[in-house]
């Protein structure tokens, strides 16, 4: 049940996000026409905020509402935030990123919580199931951009933006239908929570849980890096398919494609078709290893690594456009090919590693406090993106010239965290209370 109405949550979000930096920057079809700057800066607090707005959402659902009830509550705000977007002026645009962001802070940390909260203590299929349940979601992530742009390009933006909001009002009415058959017993209010639990659940937290927690929180310095990368794809890699790459549309795609030309959001596809792709395979190596897989934080590392070596696809290939010319769609195909590898190492398996290590009673507070990192990411990586032009010109630095420069940052800053984070595993098995030659088991 919550994988139907995630995905339809992840339609309408990511299709969103997709269009949000190309309608901030265009100038020719009805979009705002601001500078690539700008639109970075507000994209960045944006995105942010849908990461910060968790912490207050996971402590009203610990304290008050329960993970149930807040999914509810954010699926009817997220919905007339979607709506409010595709309304098309000036008063409704800012209205709509507000009620997103706000409904997001009650959907985002709680609906994790939840699909943690279906595995009992102790169970070895967290981090596989996990996965799955990422690469199930990852439909709505692939088909919301390729259905929103294509509404946005063909018959405006406000259709696009009016879809992404059709799709969370089909998630709402869905979860509306189906919860209460499917999630008895989970996602209970904190007076539910109490019956089942008893006087435990307001006990102090004991010095192993104080461990854990700062186990999250030291894991949490690496998620900010993760994400000051990963983010770049809805800024700065969509400004770089819209702008500097090919985007012809072959004879195979041209009955397709608005005006024979790919639109630069379909871009964003890429990733999650290479999620669906690629989940169930990396799900079933760490089955298959079993014992011998690798720590939850070791995974991680790996994640950060692996994407540190897809920008250098990037920096390869915006070196190319230095020379004057557009780079080749398949650059961006190869680069997200990488990244999603490394997206599938850390991602599900840092979601899970929270839920599993949190205790029960701050379970949607500390998952939002784990994505407030994220916050922090996309602030930076907003500020970031728009330095390209100054970076592009050499005023700030130079190594390889124009935007090569700037991909280059996200190579050095990934691989060097990742292996940083692969020297402190031991010290993060030892506050989980492992030794450091086990792997990270669920308790």
């Amino acid at each position: 049940m919550l994988f139907f109405t995630e995905l339809w949550e992840r339609f309408a979000y990511y299709g969103m996000r997709a269009l949000l930096i190309l309608y901030l920057i265009d100038t020719a079809t009805g979009g705002l026409g601001w500078s690539q700057e700008t639109a970075s800066r507000l994209y960045g607090w944006f995105v942010g905020l849908t990461y910060l707005t968790p912490v207050a959402g996971g402590w009203l659902a610990d304290r008050f509402l329960g993970t149930n009830r807040s999914l509810l509550v954010g699926g009817v705000i997220l919905t007339l935030g979607y709506f409010s977007l595709a309304l098309g002026t000036g008063l409704s645009f800012y209205a709509g990123l507000a009620l997103v962001a706000v409904g997001t802070g009650f959907f985002k940390a709680n609906v994790h919580t939840m699909v943690g909260q279906l595995y009992p203590p102790g169970d070895p299929r967290r981090d596989s199931g996990f996965t799955l349940y990422y690469m199930g979601i990852n439909l709505g992530a692939f088909f919301g951009p390729l259905v929103c742009a294509w509404l946005a390009v063909r018959y405006g933006w406000s259709y696009g933006f009016g879809a992404a909001g059709s799709g969370m009002a089909v998630g709402l009415l869905f979860y509306l239908w189906a919860r209460g058959e499917s999630l008895r017993g989970v996602g209970l209010s904190p007076r539910g929570r109490a019956a089942a639990a008893g006087p435990r659940l307001h006990t102090a937290l004991t010095p192993a849980e104080r461990q854990r927690i700062m186990a999250i929180g030291l894991i949490t310095v690496f998620v900010v890096v993760f994400w000051l990368a990963y983010e770049q794809a809805g800024s700065s890699l969509n400004v770089f398919a819209a702008r500097r790459t090919d985007r012809a549309a072959g004879a195979w795609l041209a009955w397709l494609a608005p005006n024979g030309e790919i639109p630069a959001a379909w871009f964003q596809s890429i990733n999650p078709f290479f999620v669906l792709l690629l989940a169930p395979a990396v799900a079933g190596l760490w089955q298959r290893l079993g014992d011998r897989a690798p720590s939850t934080p070791a995974k991680m590392a790996l994640g950060l690594i692996l994407l540190g070596l897809a920008y250098t696809v990037m920096v390869a290939g915006a070196a190319q456009g230095n020379h004057g010319s557009l780079a080749s769609p398949w650059v961006l195909v190869a680069f997200y090919l990488i990244y999603t590898l490394g997206e599938l190492c850390f991602l599900p398996v840092g979601i899970s590693f929270v839920s599993q290590t949190a205790p029960a009673r701050l379970a949607s507070m500390l998952m939002g406090i784990w994505l407030t990192a994220n916050f922090v990411a996309n602030l930076i990586g907003g500020y970031l993106a728009g330095m390209v032009q100054r970076i592009e010109s050499g005023e700030i630095f130079r190594v390889f010239g124009g935007q090569a420069d700037f991909f280059l940052i996200f190579v050095v800053l990934c691989l060097t965290a990742g292996g940083l984070l692969g020297l402190l595993v031991p010290a993060i098995r030892r506050l989980m209370g492992e030794p450091a030659s086990a792997v990270v088991r669920p308790t």
